[in-house]
């Protein structure tokens, strides 16, 4: 991480308590373009953030950059998106004024990988995990769906509404502190893109690599490539071991046509015997590596 002060979480968990005191009435989704407009002339006046525009942005998801002669800052995000997507880039370049303008005067320009998929490093980690805590605080989420609770899809949905965010960014930030052995896999053609596991899953063994391998498929066995079996595959779907890995599962499958991705959603038993404290993972995902040292991740 770069060593500039207050971190991510700490500026995200203050700009909420005073979102907690200024919008009681309707406390989420955050009014996060708002917030980075307000905020930053208050605080910032000699270069507050002026302008939040969207872009067909071909080549990148978001950017923020010097305007007036370096007296002020520009957020541009990709238009082409959902509104979930739209508000964490938003939240991310936020993120990147608060934390990094004055390491990079010149301004950022983050690709869909560092935004979308969360594989950027650095300041882009620092970024990601400032748009999650900020637009899906811990404490609210907690107390809403807890720990030891296996969520349904319609759960996470409302989740998802609730704070304006894609789903997948929802499930991701489920992951980061459920007790529940589960894991997220998003697949394009039949082959999984990249994949998210809760704490107690990965260090029992269960995640996916995906990054420097050749491209992984989904298990034949599994609902992903039956589109017939849509409906069911949303409630839910009990696998024994092997399909998913070594262990049985619950897989829950959904497609979104928009971008051509397949959400699966992947709930384990409780307990594992696979795990044994000292044990280490073979080398895994820069995805996986990040979300056992912080947490976070992507948007729909």
């Amino acid at each position: 991480m770069t060593d500039h002060g207050r971190k991510p979480a700490r500026w995200a968990n203050d700009l909420n308590a005073i979102l907690d005191v200024t919008h009681t009435r309707k406390r989420f989704p955050v009014p996060v373009e708002e917030l980075a407009l307000e905020y930053s002339r208050l605080k910032f006046p000699s270069d507050p953030i002026v302008a939040i525009d969207g872009g067909q942005l071909p080549n990148f998801e978001g950017a923020l950059y010097s305007v007036h002669d370096g007296k002020a800052w520009a957020i541009l995000y990709n238009e082409a998106v959902s509104d979930g997507r739209r508000r964490f880039t938003i939240a991310h370049e936020f993120g990147h004024f608060l934390m990094h303008r004055t390491l990079r005067p010149d301004g950022f320009r983050c690709s869909e990988k560092d935004v979308t998929f969360r594989a950027g490093v650095d300041m882009e980690q620092e970024a990601d995990t400032f748009a999650a805590y900020l637009l899906m605080p811990f404490n609210d989420f907690r107390e809403r769906l807890p720990a030891d609770v296996v969520p349904s899809l319609d759960d996470l949905s409302a989740m998802a509404e609730r704070y304006g965010v894609s789903l997948i960014s929802c499930i991701v930030r489920w992951l980061e502190y459920t007790e529940r052995r589960s894991m997220l896999v998003i697949s394009i053609d039949d082959y999984i893109l990249w994949s998210k596991s809760s704490d107690t899953a990965f260090k029992s063994g269960l995640y996916y690599k995906t990054r420097g391998v050749v491209p992984v498929e989904v298990p034949s066995q599994s609902l992903v490539s039956r589109k017939d079996m849509a409906d069911i595959a949303r409630e839910g779907v009990e696998h024994p071991a092997g399909v998913w890995l070594g262990e049985s599962c619950t897989e829950i499958t959904i497609h979104s046509d928009k971008y051509g991705q397949t959400i699966t959603i992947l709930h384990y038993g409780r307990e594992s015997a696979r795990w044994r404290h000292g044990d280490e993972p073979d080398e895994v995902d820069a995805f996986d590596r990040f979300s056992a040292k912080s947490r976070d991740r992507f948007g729909d």
